[in-house]
């Protein structure tokens, strides 16, 4: 084996007896650095990209959330509440009441979600972070926090003098078509005092209110909620919280994470992750048996040599291994390359912002140590294999 590295060596660094050799030597290698390269961006930018969609749950949903099994609302008892203090991984929890409900403001109206949350939901979640305009609930059971969306398609404003009141309904609960229409719903004002914004979808599905203003809008009993929200420890494990849940519940709830929260956009980022990973790798399979061919013109070129070592007493075996050896170390070094040309390019894109997506946002990127090793596999494994192809072309007649 010491032999066949060493001859291989040789051949590898120095220059081909013809500058057509030479040419097509280095256009393989410059395909191995190039797919090298492509690769690790193509995963680096949907690394960040992914990040930057997900970044928005984090302000918007909790670490944990509980829904009940059956129907639209369960029952949170007071001594629940206090077993769930006790808790120590849970930091804070939040009673939510959420439903559909119908917006009117003066002549225009919108279908839309009403959030109701309690004094703890900034405990819980990031305020601060999503609202852009006003200000946040206070006690006043009349105020309500619009997203931004459904601001701008109703034309409502942050009301800084109660004047301009949001009409809320709600349908009543019963079968059969109403005989009075206008007794069919239940009907609460309120006045805007912010707007939040996280994404374009939540922007225009949500507004929040106080929970004494959703349970009034919705005559619900003061121990009934659709949801708790949890906030807890960081890096804990979120099984050992459920197991500490689902006990205080009769095990009448489901418990939900973030990513499972966001079940939809993971698998979508995921999906499309993985695509543009296998037309990359498939660009790179490509170019990589350009490593192919120049391995086999490389071993025209030697034919001569070949046949020495042969009649010296070098087996047919060894001398594949001088060619696979070749091929294996010009994609290696073609690989480490590209992944320090790609990391170089990476890191110019978090520091300068060289391709923009917008004139303030620069295109979002993270390097991982999955991009590293999951680029080096693919394109050194390619490139073996590819080297092993082509070396499987000496065989007896060609030493003869």
């Amino acid at each position: 084996m010491n032999f066949s590295y060493y001859i291989a060596k040789r051949y590898l660094f120095s220059p081909g007896s013809s500058n057509a050799i030479n040419i097509i030597t280095g256009i393989a290698a410059a395909g191995v650095v190039i797919g090298a390269m492509s690769l690790f961006i193509v995963l680096c930018g949907f690394a960040g990209l992914k990040d930057f969609s997900l970044q928005f749950s984090s302000y918007f949903d909790p670490d944990l959330k509980i829904f009940p099994a059956r129907g639209k609302t369960f029952t949170f008892s007071e001594v629940q509440k206090e077993k769930l203090t006790q808790l120590d991984n849970v930091i804070s929890f939040s009673e939510i009441i959420e439903e559909k409900v119908f917006l009117e403001f003066k002549d225009k109206q919108k279908m839309a979600f009403i959030k109701g949350v309690d004094t703890n939901y900034k405990k819980v979640v990031q305020t601060d972070s999503i609202l852009v305009y006003g200000s946040w609930l206070t006690d006043n059971d009349s105020q309500i926090v619009a997203g931004m969306g459904i601001s701008r398609e109703l034309g409502m404003g942050v009301e800084q003098v109660y004047t301009n009141f949001l009409n809320i309904y709600v349908p009543k609960p019963g079968k059969g078509i109403p005989t009075n229409p206008s007794r069919a719903f239940r009907k609460k004002t309120a006045v805007n005092i912010g707007i939040f914004s996280v994404n374009e979808d939540l922007d225009s599905k949500y507004i929040f209110s106080t929970m004494a203003f959703a349970r009034k809008l919705l005559a619900l009993a003061d121990d009934q909620v659709t949801h708790i929200e949890l906030k807890i420890t960081p890096s804990i494990d979120e099984q050992l919280v459920l197991d500490e849940l689902l006990p205080i519940f009769d095990n009448t709830v489901i418990v939900k994470n973030r990513v499972q929260l966001n079940d939809t956009l993971y698998k979508m980022l995921n999906t499309e992750n993985l695509a543009a990973y296998l037309v990359i790798t498939l660009i790179a399979i490509i170019a990589l048996f350009n490593v192919a061919g120049a391995i086999i013109m490389m071993i025209i070129d030697k034919r001569n040599n070949i046949k020495t070592l042969h009649n010296v007493g070098a087996s047919l075996q060894n001398i594949r291994k001088i060619f696979l050896f070749q091929g294996s170390l010009m994609t290696l070094l073609g690989t480490l390359l590209g992944l320090l040309l790609g990391f170089v390019i990476i890191t110019l894109q978090e520091q300068f912002g060289l391709l923009m997506i917008t004139p303030s946002l620069p295109y979002p990127t993270r390097i991982t140590v999955s991009s590293f090793v999951i680029v080096f596999l693919t394109i050194t494994v390619i490139g073996i294999v590819a080297s092993l192809l082509a070396s499987s072309r000496i065989n007896q007649r060609l030493v003869r």
